[in-house]
């Protein structure tokens, strides 16, 4: 009996390493890799295989040109000429770049799984003959496994502001003319890649920011200035409508001398309105990038904000 429970034993244990050499032929093993760090929710899809909820990811509804690349390890994946709606509530693709992703079938048979080929990492699957497109192909895949790289190769600039809820500041300037892509994080504090609740906190000096792709052919710095003071309540000092502390002040993040000059003619301009401004001048220091879950938060419930509004201001 203790013979046949050993054999038992190791037919499970060659099984299981069977199973995992099967799982990985296809994954490269680099030497000196080091893998991007993940959060509890990255890893749940990343690592373990999960799947975010539908409509809920940041890249559900991003056109602009750039390329996806791998959260865990930032090769390249996807390039956005391949993406298409598919109303399915996640990012589709009906291609990948050559030798990007591998497809591995799941072990009911059912569905077919893609993964990073660099690294292994959980993208999603791949469904054939759907006809949506002429490739008659679709990548399903989690945004959370994935980062946006935005083409930069005709001029983009970025721009950095700070207005209270980073959901409400981000809902104006990601409609507005000649902005490319947004993001909401964190910039000007003391902790390196803060979590939310971290900031939430009030201990690590950070402002709930959003990072503003602009194209300064289509829009200017001045422009986006004059949203930013018409979209909030820029002589509030303790925060912004009812979110109270320090991560929702007001304040311009500049990244040179010239962004500086146009806010403060700005502020110039309203403190000779008569308005007491509370909005601060800060250096542009490294932006922080919140969780998915964040990005475009408003876009994704459907609503509008809650603490920022529009009100027009400068002629």
């Amino acid at each position: 009996m203790k013979h046949l429970k050993l054999i038992i034993c190791l037919f499970f244990v060659l099984g299981a390493v069977s199973s995992c050499a099967q799982e990985n032929k296809n994954i490269k093993n680099i030497e000196g890799v080091k893998y991007n760090e993940l959060t509890p929710a990255e890893e749940r899809v990343i690592i373990h295989k999960g799947t975010e909820y539908p409509n809920s990811g940041e890249y559900l509804h991003t056109k602009e040109p750039g390329t996806y690349v791998c959260k865990r390890c930032n090769a390249p994946l996807y390039k956005s000429e391949d993406k298409f709606d598919s109303h399915c509530g996640w990012p589709s693709f009906d291609d990948e770049i050559p030798g990007a992703v591998t497809r591995v079938p799941d072990a009911d048979g059912r569905r077919t799984e893609i993964i990073c080929t660099n690294c292994g990492a959980h993208l999603g699957h791949v469904f054939l003959g759907e006809r949506f497109t002429d490739k008659n192909t679709r990548h399903c895949v989690n945004s959370i496994s994935l980062k946006f790289i935005p083409d930069m190769s005709k001029d983009i600039k970025k721009a950095y502001f700070a207005s209270g809820c980073f959901w409400g500041t981000e809902y104006y300037f990601m409609k507005a003319d000649g902005v490319k892509h947004t993001a909401v994080g964190f910039m000007g504090g003391h902790v390196d890649n803060p979590t939310y609740e971290q900031v939430c906190g009030k201990n690590t000096g950070h402002l709930e920011t959003t990072e503003v792709d602009y194209d300064p052919s289509k829009t200017s710095y001045e422009e986006l200035v004059k949203l930013f003071f018409e979209t909030h309540d820029f002589t509030q000092t303790n925060g912004q409508g009812p979110d109270i502390g320090p991560q929702y002040l007001s304040a311009i993040f500049y990244s040179n001398d010239e962004e500086k000059a146009i806010a403060q003619k700005y502020i110039d301009i309203l403190t000779s309105k008569g308005y007491k401004v509370a909005t601060m001048l800060k250096p542009a220091s490294e932006f922080w990038k919140a969780e998915d879950y964040h990005q475009q938060y408003y876009e994704h419930k459907g609503s509008t904000p809650y603490c920022h509004f529009y009100k027009k201001i400068f002629d």
